[in-house]
């Protein structure tokens, strides 16, 4: 079994990264195609092979910082465990329980992952439509979507798309039956949730401080979703506010990480023209204790008040076109390895230099650190590049990929 009993704990987005959860592309990207893309929220397909190549060294340079737990061994050590097994069968389709006894650990998790097609009828044949007893899981490679760990306890995603809702199954599973992922239990359980105004994703679920988050209220999380949220950390955790960015429906800022990410105690980076100037974004307060909602003149004012400012480095660096373009290429979307310091893809040319510019960060290319040619410092910042023009045709970038489950607290 993967791992032996830890415990989880994050109270940051940049402490020490400690363990993280993270899925390699599998065969279930090859169900996506050109007729299905938008079915499976993708805009477009991908390369498998490349695919898996990219996320292979991304994995490689986050090993170096911490341990990587790899999805589809957390979930058979999780169907070796009966009670694991039993909760996931369970929540299954008949035909899968029906075959389940038969099945291995392995067998098992390979199928929930990958899927199996359905034979349909004799009309279903006729116009080759293609259906599954369990719907393949193309998405999972983005860990961070389906769960949220803040504090000592866990959040399960309530998923916006019907085609992740086996991802809901499978996060409570793992969080609930692995002992690697000890926890104080489920802050709210998406796995249950079946309401269709009450959504809420991981990644749009920010742990600024270990009483302060930032929650995008997005396509994909709602209103109801983060008042859930609100009522259950109110009254069993530590946090006591929540910052709410009301965001726009749009296909490139699916959730708050897309446009937002912290980068070290004091600094952010953000796709400009939703944070500042007549175009940005409405914030509003919600208070442990306090009646309704106050709206921020914006988000940087509100983190000042509640006393962690954040000062912005822009994704795309001044030009507007420039921060357009690197904005949909995941620009945005960093994740930290430690205080300052960060991977991110290499393609965002742009964002790097601004990152190299006004706050000091080293930029180096991932291939280099790990062939030795190239140290980062160690108190440093700092910014590890690889090449994932290839993942990021599937809409995300280095957060999207990792769900942390650990890290150290930030002084």
């Amino acid at each position: 079994m993967t791992g032996v009993s830890h415990r989880i704990g994050l109270t940051s987005e940049v402490g020490r990264l400690e363990r993280v959860i993270c899925h390699s592309p599998g065969p279930e990207l090859t169900v996506v195609t050109p007729s299905n893309r938008f079915d499976y929220l993708f805009d477009d397909i991908l390369d498998l092979e490349l695919a898996r190549r990219e996320h292979s060294r991304f994995v490689t340079i986050l090993s170096r910082f911490a341990e990587v737990l790899e999805v589809s061994q957390l979930l058979t050590d999780v169907l070796e465990i009966p009670e694991g097994r039993d909760y996931v069968v369970r929540n299954s389709g008949e035909a899968i329980r029906e075959r389940a006894e038969e099945l291995s650990a392995d067998e098992l998790a390979r199928l929930y992952i990958e899927g199996e097609e359905s034979s349909g009828g004799s009309l279903a044949a006729l116009v080759n439509e293609v259906g599954y007893a369990l719907p393949p899981l193309p998405n999972l490679f983005f860990t961070r979507d389906s769960a949220a760990v803040v504090g000592d306890r866990v959040m399960i995603a309530s998923m916006r798309h019907e085609v992740r809702w086996s991802e809901e199954v499978l996060s409570h599973a793992l969080f609930a039956y692995h002992p690697a992922l000890r926890n104080d239990g489920l802050l709210y359980d998406g796995s249950d949730e079946r309401r269709l105004n009450v959504r809420l994703e991981g990644g749009d679920v920010h742990v600024v401080r270990r009483d302060l988050l930032a929650v995008g209220m997005s396509e994909r999380t709602t209103a109801a979703g983060i008042d859930q949220l609100a009522e259950i950390l109110f009254r069993q955790g530590d946090v006591t506010d929540l910052l709410v960015v009301l965001m726009p429906a749009h296909r490139s800022a699916i959730h708050l990480d897309m446009i937002f990410t912290v980068l070290d105690r004091d600094l952010c980076c953000v796709y400009p023209p939703y944070f500042l100037g007549p175009t940005r974004l409405p914030v509003l307060h919600v208070r442990k204790g306090e009646a309704g909602v106050r709206e921020a003149k914006d988000l940087f004012s509100a983190l000042r008040e509640l006393g962690t400012p954040l000062e912005p480095v822009f994704c795309g660096g001044e030009r507007r076109t420039m921060q357009e373009r690197e904005q949909w290429a995941s620009g945005c979307n960093f994740v930290a390895v430690g205080p300052g310091q960060v991977l991110a893809y290499a393609r965002n040319e742009h964002t790097l230099e601004a990152l190299d510019r006004q706050a000091g960060f080293r930029v180096i290319r991932g291939v280099d650190f790990l062939t030795g040619d190239e140290e980062p410092p160690a108190d440093a910042r700092f910014v590890l590049t690889f090449e994932g023009s290839e993942l990021v045709r599937g809409g995300g970038g280095p957060r999207c990929m990792t769900l942390p489950v650990a890290r150290a607290p930030v002084d």
